[in-house]
């Protein structure tokens, strides 16, 4: 047999073959049966806030009543605190039974709850230290008023404090006018060095600017009146702007009210928007002597 017709020997030198390369395998999520508890949070944490953005939405867009979009939150909140609570005993009892947990899954259900929980918390605060009222004003004994828009006819129903001893005898007013002033004592009126027309025409861009449906404007007689719509729900919410004339016309004073057409706690939404507006409106706000 000829060298050309011996068989190759299997090489001893040199540098040995590369092994073939491995292909990843990609990560799979568990299926239904193989990971029925990493489902069951995912599941629940991603749709409480679904269920939220619904319930909001819905209301908003007209599907259904405010009211109705509004009693489900507290459910739907419920719902996220004890998939939590449930993720929690799942991790618990892993451990103490020496099973590994599964975490794409139920962590990923777990960071959606914890999200929207975080979300939930300023309004949930707000509702547990605000006063429930929807009336705010720089002026509490003499507010500005609505001429071209209506103040709700139920604006003096259901105001906190009447089984309060301190404030027994009072009107709704008077308990309104008491419990603003408590909750609320940095909201007051603003002096500005301009003349009454060219506040009112830098109050009308700056609402113009936050997408406030202005309704009425008059630089001469120092009144803007505007409503600005918030949220998924789409509330209303109605603006007055009152400046009147100081130093001889070289200075003005500046009142704001705003009112939520519906509902009975605002949650700090009025006097938020109160005092942002007359922060931007005024440069450096100096609080006009009452």
């Amino acid at each position: 047999m000829t060298d050309q017709n011996k068989p190759a020997e299997p090489s001893t030198g040199g540098t040995p073959p590369e092994p073939a390369a491995v292909a990843a395998k990609p990560v799979r999520l568990g299926s239904l049966r193989s990971d029925p508890k990493g489902w069951l949070i995912l599941l629940l944490g991603l749709g409480a806030p679904l269920a939220f953005v619904l319930a909001a939405g819905g209301s908003g867009i007209g599907l259904w009543d405010w009211k109705a979009g509004l009693a489900a939150l507290p459910w739907i909140a419920l719902t996220a605190v004890l998939t939590l609570i449930l993720a929690i005993i799942f991790v618990v009892l892993n451990r103490r039974k020496g099973r590994k947990t599964r975490w794409p899954l139920l962590g990923t259900g777990m960071l959606a709850t914890l999200g929207f929980l975080g979300f939930l918390i300023p309004y949930v605060t707000a509702i547990m230290t605000l006063p429930a009222i929807h009336d705010i004003t720089t002026d509490l004994a003499d507010p500005p008023q609505f001429t071209a828009l209506a103040l709700r006819a139920d604006n003096w129903d259901n105001i906190p404090g009447a089984d309060n001893s301190d404030l027994r005898g009072m009107n709704p007013r008077q308990r309104w006018a008491t419990v603003h002033q408590d909750a609320y004592p940095d909201i007051r009126s603003v002096r500005i060095d301009q003349p009454v027309a060219v506040v009112i025409e830098k109050a009308k861009r700056l609402a113009e600017d936050r997408g406030w449906k202005i309704v009425s404007v008059d630089p001469a007689s120092g009144n803007l009146e505007a409503t600005d719509t918030i949220s998924l729900f789409r509330f209303k919410d109605d603006v007055v702007i009152r400046a009147r004339a100081a130093e001889n016309g070289a200075a003005s004073i500046i009142d704001m009210r705003s009112v939520s057409r519906v509902g009975v706690h605002d949650l700090g939404a009025n006097a938020k928007r109160v005092r942002q507006f007359l922060s931007d409106l005024s440069g450096t706000t100096t609080a006009a002597s009452q």
